[in-house]
């Protein structure tokens, strides 16, 4: 190795003195070994996508060779023995129709009969074909030693007697020179002709593993769904008494299978399971059978059918559930109005296509799923519909706060917007009135009837999960027996829907904290989004739904956006299934907004009380004229209410007696219309403008 040498002066040393310092020069770089380039280039070469195509090729043209000859001998084993009509035989044994079981057995017993017979007719076949053959030649013999006398005559030569007899010899013995020219070549080239047909058929029914296709092949998503296909799917499915049987079947497995049906963007078909087979074994199995039919996880369902042992299996056209559907009938029809007893929301479609109604009649409502899924979205598109009919009244608390809600501002009698302990409080108590009006419907006189009242509460979590205390140190929130929101949800579950007072609630990522046992079983209505878990699967639908089949937790979140799973009596649910799957319209804030103007239209007008702060001083007359509204008279009972929704500290406690007391000689006392104590809006307002005029609170008439 050489070395550089380098003189360097040092400040402390002579002028005349020279220090050298020895660098070493850098190592040369070391030459890779043979072996290692060589290793580098093998792997190069195994790996590179030519090599594993050619590999692949070999494989799949190898295997169609080999089960060309299995189909080949399968075939030729059927067609020579009873083994087919065993098959038909047992398959349909295992589906349970008799009647086509004895069929195939009389048709056994004749093809027995037949084979039987022609066993006994080769016993005297050799002695027949040689009498035949004897026979025959003596009379070819005859023939033509009669055509060598004819010519003879003819000719006048003796010898044209034997004349077509060798001609014939003659011909024969061509025949035989040909055969033996033939036959070294034909036996060398057979073998290779026989293996060229197995291929052929093993080719023709792509007899070779999925992953040796071509990739053209390999990609065969959106393939049609046949008999076959589906036949195959569930054979490889992992289901040792499922394989064995189909095995047992043969091709006669597609006797499992009903009528495969269009529905929607896909098709569904019905399978009855063989004996020992559970439903819950091929529930479970979802990924592997949708991925067995060349398709995504999500793409195919499996429900339980009305039929005993039965599946019912809808699979989508490939790529078809990420296509939009189309928009609302709110949106596109201006005419449509709601009917709250007898109408059905058009929520959005079902996997089969159809329109997907629902109706709310008398039906507390949940819908919970994962943030950012389209809870809210699903949640109002109802409540637009619902607001169409009149005679509905909804009290609404938003507890995210970011206005998805604010077209309901001069639609709702109330509306709460906002995410902090406080707005869960003013929810609270609103919520609580709530049961106070449900307790003073239900003392009312025997058939009493009550306008529907509809309380709201989106992002119901943030209310059970509130840990602010009131001053008898009860929670709001909490799922304890003084929790506050909870035991007021839990009164309106039990007996609200009995005077139509219904409590819809939108939750995000159930648990058992945010979302308590006893509240989610107390409503009627179930919906989910896209979930986490099985077990969140479970909190959102209850077991039973997810037991036969309901999997919110298999919707992929952020793709499945407005897909809900449903579970309520107040949908059409295909009989045997306990839940459905709906693909919700959209309706946009904007178009959202239209809908809510057109409910508003359809009203006299409703002032939308939001909650204030509290100690604040308060102006009465001015407060009774604000709850009024645009209402040109609005009943006592509802003034004393909306004031008591204004301010609970203020008016929470008040009477009939503290109303007229207010309202005694300004000029707008209460009144009797229709057989009601009423308070007039213009007489309200005209002792308002009086007083701010006159400095007093009384008015001329």
């Amino acid at each position: 190795m050489s070395e550089n040498v380098v003189p360097l002066h040092k400040p402390t040393d002579p002028p005349h003195v020279t220090t050298l310092t020895v660098v070493p020069a850098p190592p040369a770089a070391r030459p890779v070994p043979l072996w290692v380039r060589s290793g580098r280039a093998v792997r190069t070469a195994v790996t590179h996508e030519t090599t594993r195509t050619a590999a692949r090729a070999v494989v799949r043209h190898g295997l169609y060779t080999f089960n060309g000859g299995r189909i080949v001998a399968r075939r030729t084993w059927d067609g020579r023995t009873g083994a087919r009509y065993e098959r038909m035989l047992r398959a349909a044994e295992a589906a349970g129709n008799y009647e086509v079981a004895e069929e195939w057995e009389d048709r056994l017993q004749r093809f027995r009969e037949a084979r039987h017979r022609r066993r006994m007719d080769l016993l005297h076949s050799p002695v027949d074909a040689a009498k035949g053959i004897a026979v025959g030649a003596g009379m070819s013999v005859g023939v033509l030693v009669a055509l060598g006398v004819v010519m003879a005559i003819n000719n006048g030569d003796v010898a044209d007697v034997i004349t077509p007899l060798a001609a014939t010899i003659a011909f024969i013995g061509l025949l035989i020179r040909i055969v033996q020219v033939v036959w070294g070549p034909a036996v060398t080239i057979g073998p290779f002709l026989a293996l060229l047909a197995l291929w052929a058929v093993g080719s023709k029914q792509q007899a070779a593993p999925a992953w040796s296709m071509p990739d053209h092949v390999r990609s065969s998503e959106g393939e049609p769904i046949t008999p076959s296909i589906v036949v195959k799917a569930l054979r490889d499915l992992g289901v040792p008494a499922l394989r064995n049987a189909i095995k047992e079947m043969g091709d006669a497995g597609a006797s499992m299978l009903g009528p495969i049906r269009i529905a929607g963007c896909g098709v569904e078909v019905d399978v009855t399971l063989p004996s020992g087979v559970t439903t819950t074994e091929v529930q479970q199995r979802r990924r592997k059978l949708a991925e067995n039919l060349t398709r995504h996880e999500h793409e195919v369902f499996i429900m339980t059918a009305e039929a005993a042992r039965t599946v019912r299996v809808w699979i989508a056209d490939s790529g078809a559930l990420d296509q939009p559907i189309g928009p609302s009938p709110l949106v596109t029809d201006d005419t449509m109005t709601a009917d709250y007893t007898k109408g059905r929301a058009p929520w959005g479609q079902d996997l089969r296509g159809d329109a997907a109604s629902l109706s709310v009649f008398q039906r507390h409502l949940l819908i919970t799923g994962l943030s950012n899924q389209g809870k809210t979205a699903a949640l109002r598109a109802l409540a637009l519909w619902l607001a169409l009919d009149r005679s509905v009244e909804f009290w609404m608390g938003d507890l995210k706060g970011a206005g998805d809600w604010r077209m309901f501002d001069g639609l709702a009698t109330r509306l709460i917007q906002g995410p902090t302990d406080d707005h869960v409080i003013q929810v609270t108590e609103m919520v609580e009135d709530a049961v106070e009006e449900m307790n003073r419907r239900l003392q009312a006189p025997p058939g009493t009837a009550f306008p529907p009242l509809i309380i709201v509460v989106d992002e119901a979590q943030v209310a059970f999960m509130c840990p602010v205390k009131d001053e008898q140190k009860r929670p709001y929130g909490g799922s304890s027996s003084n929790s506050r929101y909870f035991m007021a949800a839990r009164k309106i579950h039990n007996q609200g829907r009995a005077v139509n007072v219904l409590l819809w609630q939108g939750t995000q990522d159930p648990t058992d904290q945010n979302l308590p046992k006893l509240v989610r079983e107390g409503a009627h209505t179930r919906a989910s989004l896209a979930l986490g878990t099985e077990a969140q699967a479970v909190m959102a639908l209850g077991e039973k739904a997810v037991n036969g089949g309901a999997a919110p937790h298999l919707l992929r979140p952020g793709l499945d956006k407005g897909t809900l799973v449903v579970a309520s009596d107040g949908i059409d649910i295909p009989k045997g299934q306990s839940a459905i799957t709906v693909r919700t319209h959209f309706i946009s804030t904007d178009d959202a907004e239209v809908i809510a103007d057109r409910a508003k239209a359809l009203r006299d007008g409703v002032t939308t009380l939001h909650v204030v702060e509290r100690g604040e001083e308060r102006d009465p007359l001015a407060d009774v004229a604000g709850v009024i509204g645009d209402a040109p008279r609005l009943i006592t009972q509802d003034v004393l209410k909306r004031l008591a929704a204004l301010s609970e500290d203020a008016y929470g406690k008040w009477s009939f007696i503290d109303l007229k007391r207010v309202l005694d000689g300004t000029g707008a006392e209460p009144y009797k219309s229709d057989g009601r104590m009423v308070v007039a809006r213009e007489r309200v307002a005209r002792a308002l403008a009086n007083r701010d005029t006159d400095g007093s609170a009384s008015a001329a008439e």
